[in-house]
This record gives C-alpha cells, sequence and structure tokens, in this order.
C-alpha cells in the first residue's frame, strides 16, 4: 500500500463520505479509543507539525476566559487589548481569533504564544483521546486540515474495517 500521508490532502478530500460515513458506523463501536494513544504515536513519529501548520492556519481555537488570562499575561498586555486586538465573539457566543491564519503564528510556522496557549491547541488534533470519536463532525473537518488525523483515521480503517 502507498505510503498514506502521500497527497494526503488530496486523498482527503476524495474520502470525505466514507471518512463520514466510517466515523458515524464505528463511534458506535466500544473500545475504539484502545487505537488512539498508539496510533497518534505512530503518526507524529511521521508527521512535524512545523511542515504545516495546517491547523493555525484554518481554523481557531476557542479562547476560554484562562486561555484569555493566560495569553495576555504572557503578551505583557491587558485581557481587554488581547481581546480588541485579536479576537472575535464567534456564533456560539466563544471567543476566536479574527482572522486566519492565526495572528500568533510565525512565518517560521511556530507559535508566538505556544507556552501560553489556549486549551483547544494544546489537545489539538485530540487523535489521542475520546474525543476523537465524540465529536464525529470536528474529526471528519480536521482530517482534511491536519495530516495527523487524517493518517491516524486511515489506519484506524485498517485495524477495525
Amino acid at each position: 500500500m502507498a505510503d498514506i500521508l502521500d497527497n494526503w490532502q488530496k486523498k482527503a478530500l476524495d474520502k470525505r463520505k466514507e471518512n463520514r460515513d466510517y466515523l458515524k458506523r464505528v463511534t458506535k463501536k466500544r473500545g475504539m479509543e484502545k487505537h488512539l494513544p498508539d496510533l497518534h504515536d505512530e503518526a507524529f513519529s511521521k508527521i512535524d507539525c512545523l511542515n504545516c501548520a495546517g491547523c493555525c492556519k484554518n481554523i481557531s481555537p476557542r479562547f476560554k476566559t484562562p486561555d484569555i488570562t493566560r495569553a495576555a499575561k504572557y503578551l505583557r498586555i491587558k485581557e481587554s487589548q488581547l481581546i480588541e486586538k485579536y479576537l472575535r465573539l464567534d456564533e456560539d457566543g466563544d471567543y476566536v481569533v479574527q482572522s486566519s491564519p492565526c495572528p500568533f503564528l510565525g512565518a517560521d510556522n511556530y507559535c508566538g504564544i505556544y507556552d501560553a496557549r489556549p486549551g483547544d491547541c494544546r489537545k489539538y488534533p485530540y487523535t489521542d483521546s475520546g474525543d476523537f470519536f465524540e465529536y464525529v463532525n470536528t474529526t471528519h473537518l480536521n482530517s482534511t486540515i491536519c495530516p495527523a488525523v487524517y493518517y491516524v483515521l486511515e489506519r484506524l480503517k485498517q485495524i477495525v474495517p
């Protein structure tokens, strides 16, 4: 079989329906999450986030109150300044970045607030937790944004067809 990651973005787009159907089906199976830690480690042995930064270029994390406090302190600005300069309220009432790519993403794909990054960024791409199956729509979308999510999904399909 060809390397899963070869031309992964095109394959992810081509397999959108197949992957959505698969996720909906296996989400109901017990014990699926037991495969995730090993597949997560396997994926990240092949993928360097700094070569991609697809998440930072395409989606925004939620900035919850503790995230805003931590990031503002890290940047040495007031919370109100952080909100005014970088964030907006989305349709769900969550603070998210005003535009993509993330304003904290550097040209070298390093995060300018990495040590104070939001919880969503710390947990992303959820390939090592039950959230992978709990939020099918998010996982499905992430499979077209993050090579690690696509990789884990494709490997799961090999393990549990």
